[in-house]
């Protein structure tokens, strides 16, 4: 018996809100780790922003749509595990992030998403108001998806996928597939396209992590140096930096017959006094053994 297409969304709409569900608890290990740092440096607010912002958009499109019960679900538990994410990260930012991250919640949580409350909600009615509704959401569901690569160019540079969570990257193409297929079935392009590029953008995100999941070479110290030996090759370098600089400066400049007798003394004496410190040298071994 064929299945109806009323059950294949339910059913996709399910295993959309659970691997969704997963797709929100995929970052729990970055903040585990940014708790034993006690630190958030090094890593970015913005996909969390966003995703807030993403999730109080679907609320709002599912609400004006009616029938769609299924993404309120799990918009409303993506809107409040975001917010704890973000306060997670505020409580452990420098504060130069710190100040950051509070001015893109107000500019894009606050302000913009009261912006366009108030212009479809109050000037947009009907099907017309659910359209343009939908074209937002769209917009801002790619936005979600191409956040994580903003951390790119840091695991390029660095060489190291550390601050790139795989877990996320693969439970975004999962849910990228599940919504697409919802979105079809339900003819609903304003869900089923953006969920195109979040497939792509995931598939791209893990590949980089295979490729970078190695850190980096890291640089081996010296071994331990003994400053006694390094202090005798210093000495003998020198000395034997002065006697050549004075051999090539006699090569290079003219000398008449007197200047030749001081610089044969002055070589006979660097000679001796290097004859001294090399008896000295080997009295002080025969001493210390």
């Amino acid at each position: 018996m064929a299945v109806s297409v009323a059950v294949l969304r339910t059913v996709f709409g399910i295993l959309g809100n659970i691997i969704s569900f997963f797709v929100c608890l995929a970052p729990v290990p970055t903040f585990i780790r940014i708790y034993k740092r006690k630190s958030s440096e090094g890593y970015q607010s913005i996909p969390y922003v966003i995703a807030l912002f993403s999730a109080m958009l679907w609320i709002y499109y599912a609400m004006i749509k009616k029938n769609v019960m299924i993404m309120i679900t799990i918009n409303t538990f993506s809107f409040i595990i975001q917010i704890f994410y973000i306060s997670f990260y505020l409580f452990y930012a420098p504060k130069k992030e710190k100040t950051l991250t509070v001015k893109f919640v107000l500019f894009v949580d606050v302000l913009a998403f009261g912006l366009i409350f108030f212009l479809t909600y109050f000037l947009l009615h009907g099907k017309k108001r659910v359209q343009v509704l939908g074209y937002i959401c769209m917009v801002f569901s790619l936005c979600v998806f191409v956040a994580p690569l903003g951390i790119i160019r840091k695991v390029v540079k660095t060489r190291s996928a550390e601050f790139m969570p795989f877990g996320l990257s693969f439970f975004l193409t999962l849910s990228a597939v599940m919504w697409f297929v919802y979105g079809l079935l339900l003819n609903d392009m304003n869900i089923a396209l953006p969920n195109v590029l979040g497939f792509i953008f995931g598939v791209l995100q893990m590949i980089l992590y295979l490729i970078y999941k190695k850190p980096g070479p890291k640089v081996l110290e010296p071994p331990g140096i003994n400053l006694q030996e390094i202090s005798d090759h210093v000495v003998d370098v020198v000395r034997l930096s002065s006697m050549v600089c004075s051999s090539q400066m006699r090569t290079l400049v003219p000398q008449d017959s007197a200047d030749m007798e001081d610089t044969i003394t002055i070589d006979e004496k660097i000679q001796g006094d290097s004859e001294k410190m090399k008896d000295s040298k080997e009295m002080f071994l025969i001493s210390k053994n």
